[in-house]
Order: structure tokens, then sequence, then C-alpha cells
């Protein structure tokens, strides 16, 4: 590849934004569409300025309380993933389970989480949790439920024993699965967190949207729309580049 073709594939994602925002913008004139109802691009933009202190303070409230969930998402999901997937009998035992709880909507559960926990960070933190936890442990144990019979047999003819295997192949073989997961599982722990401040919260991203939808201020709310897909976007990136440094060789026939 060319560094001219280089330079075209990192430009690609900001000259889509652009045209999204001048075909948006050139919308909303065109139709004469009222700012309480879609405001223009330009609205929006003047939003994020005008607002930028509380928009700053809920946006950091928002992104904390993610992480935390997430976090806590990735502990749990890798070591029930790690579980389910060392035995064929809990696969088969736990993976409908698990598909049925995700079939639950998590906003559900929010008010369950408020009696249990009150209003506030700890139910918005549970919410991201329950929300992404689910690809994380069906990655995880996928990965090691899928090893290869033949190699296992090679190395219990050497003398591995069955946790040797999972720990030295097994968990190894499962990590492309597991940094695939995550960038799945950061965008649904911001999904979960926005979805819980919008109910039981005084703080953070949804709060803020909520409030400001309340009074009509659509403008504030599309920006905190944008705010919240920048900072999803900018994770999944994280993670993305994190999955290049840690798996690379198992990509390295895709180029």
């Amino acid at each position: 590849m060319t560094n001219k073709e280089k330079w075209r594939e990192r430009l690609a994602p900001w000259v889509a934004v652009v045209v999204l925002v001048l075909i948006w913008e050139a919308a909303v004139r065109l139709f004469d569409v009222p700012s309480f109802i879609f405001p223009s691009a330009s609205a929006t933009a003047q939003a994020l300025v005008t607002f930028a202190g509380p928009i700053g303070m809920h946006s950091w409230q928002t992104l904390w309380t993610t992480m935390a969930g997430f976090a806590l998402g990735v502990v749990v999901g890798l070591g029930l993933g790690f579980i389910i997937g060392s035995s064929r009998f809990l696969y088969h035992a736990c993976y409908p389970l698990l598909v049925g709880f995700n079939a639950i909507p998590k906003v559900a559960f929010v008010p369950i989480l408020v009696v249990w926990f009150g209003i506030g960070s700890v139910p918005a933190i549970l919410t991201a949790f329950l929300i992404c936890f689910f690809p994380i442990v069906v990655n995880v144990a996928t990965g090691l439920a899928t090893l290869e019979p033949e190699l296992e047999d090679v190395l219990r003819v050497l003398g591995a024993r069955r946790m040797d295997v999972l720990l030295k192949v097994g968990l190894p073989r499962s990590l492309p699965y597991f940094f695939a997961s995550l960038k799945v599982a950061i965008t649904l722990a911001f999904v979960g967190t926005v979805v819980s401040e919008t109910v039981a919260s005084n703080q953070g991203i949804g709060y803020l949207m909520m409030s400001a939808g309340s009074q009509m201020r659509m403008s504030l709310v599309f920006a905190g729309l944008i705010v919240i897909s920048a900072m999803a976007m900018v994770m999944y990136e994280l993670f993305a580049l994190l999955e290049k440094r840690m798996t690379a060789w198992a990509h390295r026939g895709q180029r």
C-alpha cells in the first residue's frame, strides 16, 4: 500500500463526516425545519460552544460511569467466559440462559436497580455492566470451546493437563475473540449508561438530554448525542488499536 493510499484511508472518515454535516445543514435549511423539531448542524455546534461547561461536566460523569461498568463487565465476562468455555457441558447448559438474559431489555432493570441502590451512579454502572458483559462472555467461551480437538489431543499426548491446554493455548487463541468483543461491549456500555441516566440520575449526558428535551431545546439534545458518539468512537478506536497490537499474529494474512 502506497503512502497516498494510506492517507486516503485515514482521511476517508473525516470526509464522510464533513459530507454528512453539509447534507444535514442543507436539508434543514432547504425544508425550513423548525429548530425545536430538528436543529441544524450549525445550531447544534453553537449549543456545543454555548453549553460547553455543563456538557463537559455531564460528559465526564457519563464517561467514568461507563468505564466503571465496562471494567466490571470485562472482569465478569472474562471469568464467566473462561468457566463456560472450559467445559462442553457448561457451554451447552449456560448458553441458552445467557441468550435469554440478553434478550431482556436492560431498561427494565433500571427501576429494580433504583429500588435496590437509589438514584445515582450505581444504577448507571450496573446497567452498563448488564448490557456489555454478554458479548465478552460469548466470544471468550466460543474461543475456548472451538479449540481444535486434534491440537488438544497432541498436547495431551505430550503430557499437558486440561488446565495447561486452556491457559497456554486456549486463552491465547481466544484473544482475537476477546478484543473483538471489547469493541462491541464499550459501545453497548455507553448505551446502558445513558439509558439509566435518563431514568434514574441527576447527572450525566442522559440526564442533560432529558432535561433539554423537556424544555424543547433540541439543539442541546443533539449536542449530547454528538458527544456520546464522539466518546464511543474514541474508545472504540482505542480498543481497535489495542487489538492490532496484541493480536497482530491473527491478522497477518489479511493484507
